[in-house]
């Protein structure tokens, strides 16, 4: 396609100007702390992380959206939270409804009570998980008004009975998923425009409860934000999944995220879409 990046390119370059007429959109997002380094691991072994990089690499990430007509909105910086640029894993959105998360993270629960003030000026209603229910917003792919929950080392039964509860008058079908080779669900999954589920599938324990499945030839590559109904971003690391997605007719972005990586994080933890 004539406009695509390269991975040579950055998708703020390929986006900057944006395509006129976009519906706004609003992505609420949160700087990374100078202690990044200092995150949680469940799966992968420490290595150096380069706090100037994933700041340059996390501001590249935004101007991307803000190309595609995103109305971004920064959650203060939370410097004594390492985690805290992770801020998907705080509140999910469906629809108007937000529902604040109680991580399964014991150093992460106080970063909730900083985003709230930023959640409640984008949504009309508010929910939030309580103890004993522990959930993370990094458990949580939404395909359709179907919600996959992972159940996994940070969200709990309790945590998705308490959100099944929350959704399941508003329309929505919930439906757990077992995930242990993996930090998070979207860790190992996430979803095309059209509601096909991708993922690299060493990390898939059962990819026969999504409706549609893809497997990926990359674990970076098993990460995709969607921008549009024709256009995901996705991580420069995974270059063949790049043009596998191509291959479907899709527009793809991609940015470079390798600091986030390190710490089990992708695309899509770094940011709350709300459309």
């Amino acid at each position: 396609m004539a406009n695509e990046p390269t991975t040579e390119q950055t998708a703020a370059e390929q986006s900057a100007a944006g395509p006129a007429g976009r519906p706004r959109r609003t992505l609420l997002v949160r700087p990374p702390s100078a202690r990044l380094a200092d995150g949680e691991l469940t799966h992968l072994e420490r290595v150096p992380v380069d706090a100037d990089l994933a700041a340059a690499q996390w501001q590249r990430y935004v101007e991307v959206f803000r190309g595609y007509g995103w109305d971004v909105r920064a959650v203060p910086a939370a410097e004594a939270h390492p985690d805290g640029v992770f801020v998907e894993d705080a509140v999910v959105v469906f629809d108007d409804l937000a529902v604040l998360t109680r991580p399964g993270a014991l150093t992460r629960r106080d970063e909730v009570a900083s985003v709230r003030p930023a959640v409640e000026a984008v949504v009309t209603e508010l929910a939030q998980i309580t103890d004993p229910g522990t959930l993370e917003g990094g458990d949580v792919l939404k395909v359709g008004r179907t919600a996959y929950v992972g159940r996994t080392a940070r969200t709990n039964a309790e945590g998705a009975a308490q959100l099944r509860a929350l959704l399941e008058p508003r329309g929505w079908r919930v439906v757990e998923v077992p995930v242990t080779r993996a930090l998070h669900l979207k860790s190992a999954v996430t979803a095309l425009p059209d509601g096909t589920v991708i993922g690299y599938a060493p990390l898939v324990e059962d990819p026969g409860v999504f409706d549609a499945f893809v497997p990926v030839p990359e674990a970076e590559g098993s990460a995709v934000v969607v921008l549009d109904e024709s256009t995901v971003l996705m991580s420069a690391a995974a270059p063949a999944t790049t043009e596998l997605l191509r291959g479907r007719g899709l527009t793809v972005l991609t940015t470079p995220v390798t600091e986030f990586e390190k710490l089990e994080g992708c695309v899509t933890c770094l940011s709350v879409r709300v459309r």
